[in-house]
């Protein structure tokens, strides 16, 4: 293999399903080229994927990279299809991006957020009593992971009940990394933006109390969402709203449960909650490889490399969270971290996650009510029996049996 640094490039294999440890080609390259030169799976030409969290902060932020000059090109990535559509947010610059931002937060608010808290909590208590009910063992990925958030996500945009196992089964088909997946990943998106395209269109002739119907009727001054953009939106908030949730939930829990002292520590201050799931955000490697590049516009100097204009540029927020250089002993879960620097988990910049309110209350209802409900909760199976999503972007269980 050819050194980093010298105009060559590295294959990146991104094939890392070892339950959630970090992957090691990633690790690797933030210690011996934290900007180095690859090739991806899909795409045409190499790129830059850069790995430290300076670096990351840098790329995401300076106005000298670009998501828009994207559009139309057929550029790196690690799924067969772009998983994100041209006119969609998280393809845009500012300007631009600052106009639907805010449009976006004036009608997606905490206050709206937290109204949803009880429900939410009403929902979780369902579940667990079901899950009590069938007894133990129980697989709760598939009694409360798979359930919540997307009951949730379609509760705040008032989704019909009927829809929602295919728009779920969409949404899950266009995160494959399976090249054998990849009309179906094209179908499913398509299939995604014409529902949304119908319902949004519906909700801004019919206005009612929910977030499509918000987002359509929000004004600032003469501004409003058009309608490619609200459609997009709209399919973009359900996908993420309920998806990396999904996940998250499993992922919490099974670390937890491998983690035994911790959970321990939790139970015995529950006030530590809070604290506790933002250092489970930043250690946990959420999902596989990369996620939307950016593009230069001009020659950038980054870590000792020269970034010439028109070359695509991948950041790794993963191994942005594990950096020893923003925190420090960074490869160890410590639920009292004081640490200057704030996960990446969802993301930074013009681009953090527009949902990362919704995504941190349902967690913190969701696990909480969890560890108060069942006490005594444990994995029913030995952790190397665990089987893990080896197919989309995401790292999960596909199950995981706990018993109490």
């Amino acid at each position: 293999m050819t050194t980093v640094g010298t105009g060559t490039e590295q294959a990146c294999p991104f094939r890392h399903d070892n339950a959630l440890e970090p992957d090691p080609f990633m690790s690797r390259m933030r210690t011996e080229s934290p900007v180095a030169r690859v090739r991806m799976p899909y795409g045409t030409g190499t790129c830059w994927l850069v790995t430290r969290y300076a670096d990351v902060q840098t790329v995401t932020s300076d106005r000298r990279f670009s998501r828009a000059a994207l559009v139309g090109q057929d550029f790196p990535r690690i799924t067969p299809a772009p998983i994100a559509q041209s006119e969609a947010i998280n393809l845009m610059d500012p300007p631009a991006l600052n106009r639907v931002r805010r449009l976006v937060v004036k009608a997606f608010t905490t206050p709206q957020v937290e109204a949803l808290r009880p429900w939410v909590q009403r929902t979780v208590d369902g579940l667990l009593e079901k899950m009590a009910e069938s007894g133990a063992p129980a697989d709760v990925t598939a009694r409360l992971a798979n359930e919540l958030p997307l009951m949730t996500i379609c509760q705040l945009m008032d989704v019909p009940e009927a829809d929602r196992p295919r728009l779920r089964r969409w949404a899950t088909v266009m995160m494959s990394m399976s090249a054998a997946d990849s009309a179906s990943a094209v179908e499913a998106k398509a299939s995604l933006r014409a529902y949304f395209s119908e319902l949004t269109r519906a909700r801004r002739h019919a206005p009612g109390d929910d977030l499509i119907s918000a987002m359509a009727t929000a004004r600032i001054g003469e501004e409003m969402l058009e309608e490619e953009e609200l459609a997009v939106l709209a399919m973009l908030l359900m996908v993420t709203g309920h998806d990396t949730t999904t996940y998250d939930i499993s992922n919490v829990i099974y670390t937890l449960l491998t983690h035994p002292s911790h959970l321990a520590q939790l139970r015995a201050r529950p006030e530590l909650l809070p604290q506790a799931l933002e250092e489970l955000l930043r250690y946990i490697p959420f999902r596989q490889g990369v996620g939307i590049p950016r593009v230069a516009l001009e020659d950038v100097e980054l870590g000792g490399q020269i970034i010439k204009a028109g070359e695509t540029v991948h950041v790794s927020y993963l191994t942005a969270n594990r950096d020893e250089l923003a925190y420090e002993r960074p490869d160890e879960l410590d639920f009292e971290r004081q640490a200057p620097a704030g996960h990446m988990t969802f993301g930074y910049g013009s681009h953090h996650c527009l949902g990362s309110h919704l995504a941190r209350m349902v967690l913190h209802v969701s696990i909480g009510t969890l560890l108060t409900r069942f006490p005594g909760l444990s994995l029913a199976v030995p952790k190397d029996e665990v089987q893990w999503n080896t197919v989309s972007i995401w790292r999960y269980p596909l199950a995981l049996p706990v018993t109490w």
